[in-house]
């Protein structure tokens, strides 16, 4: 079927695969929904291929069998230790003159973009995104928009997301051994903030907070644009070993009781929840306070949130963030996260992210955790528009300007 797109999130406890088509009004539909235990990732990084090349098939075929639908080719994500961002600048003369002024063009923009990414990247990475923030004419006059503006001069101030390369070849090559090909790759919390974010918070400034299995990942958007990414190395599966080694109980069981019984904020619970531990080797269950689960989980998800506070105060300084802090991943999906979070940020405004409504087969992929599965669809939907429309249509400006960075030539140079 030409007419679908699937967006592919590989994470380091669970891959998860949203399937959407175009239905006859032009707006995706949601006709699919899987998801599958990861263990071939450690830390959002590769660490067994075929691991993940397993939990990858296994994902898209419970989504292709709610589809009704055969996957060809996917779009994915990429997060973790790997993603670095810096904010960079670039110029180009439009006219040579003042009085040779003339009215700015797709191709002066293009220029402007291309000129701004004139920075010293290493060998081992490679460019994913370039992202206007904002464009300056003539040195004064500062616009989003500068197509068919007069001027002399363009100037643009962009945010370079790069990518470390062996990492992102591991997940190429998962994909692609699963028998997928890929459509294009994405930031993960850049996708996310396409699913949950509006424009309003984005323009007011926001945090974007991914709580992962293995990594914490951090977009903050003001100005409608990124202004910083940042990758905290701690994430949810610290959390289940803490309850492992305190509680003396198996991984597994720790990441069963997290699910079910946790919560992450002491001021929801009474001193009468209990819950029970099951045996091992023959012992009898034992029965526990939630109290005292979320003694162990709450300090754990604290220190998280904190580093996490800490580092957007450093990337970003003194700039301020009007609008609001969005949690999505797993972790966003525990108890007590949003009051955890309020009280570490010192704001009450702290969401859930949670997708727009993109069809009825299931409210699976509104979940937090399917924030950035739902988010590539919404990404990339202007692609699979251009599909639809058959030979001759085109790409909007900013596809054309590579603002979502096109991946061919890394495969061709790699594959």
């Amino acid at each position: 079927m030409s007419d679908i797109i699937v967006g592919l999130d590989i994470g380091t406890s669970n891959v998860r695969v949203v399937i959407a088509e175009l239905n006859e009004l032009g707006k995706l539909q949601v006709i699919g929904v899987g998801k599958s235990l990861s263990t071939g990732l450690r830390s959002g990084l590769v660490v067994n291929i075929d691991a993940t090349m397993k939990a990858i098939e296994k994902a898209v075929e419970d989504a292709e069998m709610m589809a009704g639908c055969e996957v060809k080719s996917v779009f994915i994500s990429l997060g973790g230790s790997q993603i670095e961002s810096q904010n960079s600048k670039g110029f180009v003369a439009v006219a040579q003159k003042a009085k040779d002024s003339r009215e700015i063009t797709e191709d002066d923009i293009a220029r402007v973009i291309q000129a701004s990414q004139a920075i010293a990247i290493p060998l081992d990475r490679e460019i994913l995104h370039v992202i206007p923030q904002e464009y300056i004419i003539d040195g004064s006059q500062r616009t989003k928009e500068p197509l068919n503006m007069i001027g002399v001069r363009l100037e643009s101030e962009v945010h370079i997301i790069t990518a470390s390369v062996s990492p992102m070849q591991n997940i190429i090559k998962c994909v692609k051994r699963a028998g997928y090909d890929i459509d294009g790759i994405m930031l993960k919390t850049l996708a996310a903030t396409e699913s949950v974010m509006t424009e309003e918070e984005k323009d007011l400034g926001s945090i974007l907070i991914d709580l992962g299995g293995g990594t914490t990942d951090v977009l903050v958007v003001l100005g409608g644009a990124p202004i910083c990414t940042a990758t905290i190395p701690i994430g949810g599966i610290f959390v289940t070993s803490d309850i492992s080694t305190v509680r003396g109980v198996s991984i597994e069981t720790a990441e069963t009781i997290k699910l079910s019984d946790g919560c992450c904020w002491e001021g929801l619970l009474s001193d009468d929840e209990y819950f029970l531990i099951p045996g091992v080797g023959g012992r009898p269950p034992e029965q526990v306070s939630r109290k005292e689960l979320c003694e162990i989980m709450q300090p754990r998800v604290e220190e998280i949130l904190t580093m996490v506070k800490e580092k957007v105060y450093q990337l970003t300084k003194l700039k301020k963030l009007s609008g609001n802090v969005v949690l999505t991943g797993a972790g966003a999906l525990m108890p007590g996260i949003i009051e955890l979070a309020q009280d570490v940020f010192d704001t009450a405004s702290v969401r859930i992210g949670t997708s727009a409504n993109l069809g009825n087969v299931t409210d699976a992929y509104r979940s937090a955790d399917f924030a950035t599965a739902t988010g590539l669809l919404v990404a990339f939907k202007d692609r699979l528009e251009v599909k639809a429309q058959g030979p001759g249509a085109s790409l909007p400006v900013a596809e054309k300007n590579s603002i979502l960075k096109s991946i061919g030539s890394f495969f061709k140079e790699f594959f």
